[in-house]
């Protein structure tokens, strides 16, 4: 789980919270109606925007966000490292053992793939699919998140417009327009903080992630190529280091 994320949220919402309660007159920040014609407003040109099946996929988007993990490029290159050794020492079927004990898909096919006794060419051309699909996926999930973060502050606006429309018809009662006035910025407000603390964040994260997973399936389909081309577990270990850091390779001891 990504606690940076949760604690940043949490963070977030405590420190405006807090702010809000000291200042008094926190009441008048809980207002249904500007919460439904922002976070409503939102969800609707969502479902405009999108097809049904990806609107549908937004909760999964933002589970994925929240609790995938990206394993240690140190612990991938060992793992390539020993699966170099045992395919030189007893050949590419002993690895299928091997395969039970990945956590991750990716992983999994490609070895699926090496014990089956495909060369490096087809790995690689079926592995680069699976790598174009999942930053087709992932582009998606964030022009999603992206997109609610621009439609929240619009309909913020579109409520503020529409409580400013409503105070003008009772100027009748100036001693009204002050509460008024504070009512109409109130969507105004729902709109800016969902953007800003959730879902322009969560697009940011989402693509980092993104980026992270496509160097981290990068380094298997180069890992598991090299050992499908009978290279020895130096030549692999050595390959990898090439998506890394030059200062982080001297961390990078795998065992041979």
């Amino acid at each position: 789980m990504d606690i940076a994320t949760i604690v940043g949220i949490i963070l977030g919402l405590g420190v405006i919270t807090t702010s809000i309660v000291v200042g008094g007159g926190w009441q008048i920040f809980v207002h249904l109606p500007s919460l439904a014609i922002t976070i409503g407003g939102m969800l609707c040109s969502t479902l405009i925007h999108f097809s049904l099946p990806q609107f549908l996929g937004i909760f999964s988007i933002v589970k994925k966000t929240l609790i995938s993990k990206i394993p240690p490029q140190s612990e991938l290159i060992q793992k390539m490292v020993n699966y170099a050794a045992i395919n030189r020492r007893d050949g590419a079927l002993a690895l299928e053992q091997e395969i039970s004990k990945a956590d991750n898909n990716f992983l999994v096919k490609a070895m699926q793939m090496l014990v089956d006794g495909q060369d490096a060419e087809k790995i690689r051309d079926l592995m680069s699919l699976e790598i174009q699909y999942l930053q087709e996926r992932h582009s998606n999930g964030k022009k999603i998140l992206e997109f609610m973060g621009a439609a929240a502050p619009a309909f913020g606006m579109i409520g503020t417009l529409i409580g400013l429309i409503q105070m003008l018809r009772n100027l009748s009662s100036p001693e009204s327009i002050g509460a008024g006035m504070a009512v109409a910025l109130i969507t105004t407000f729902y709109g800016a903080l969902s953007a800003n603390l959730i879902f322009i964040p969560l697009a940011g994260k989402l693509g980092i992630y993104s980026k992270a997973e496509t160097i981290t399936v990068e380094m298997i389909v180069e890992g598991i190529c090299a050992i499908a081309g009978g290279e020895n577990p130096t030549a692999v270990r050595e390959k990898l280091h090439a998506f890394v850091s030059q200062g982080s390779r001297t961390e990078i001891k795998a065992n041979i």
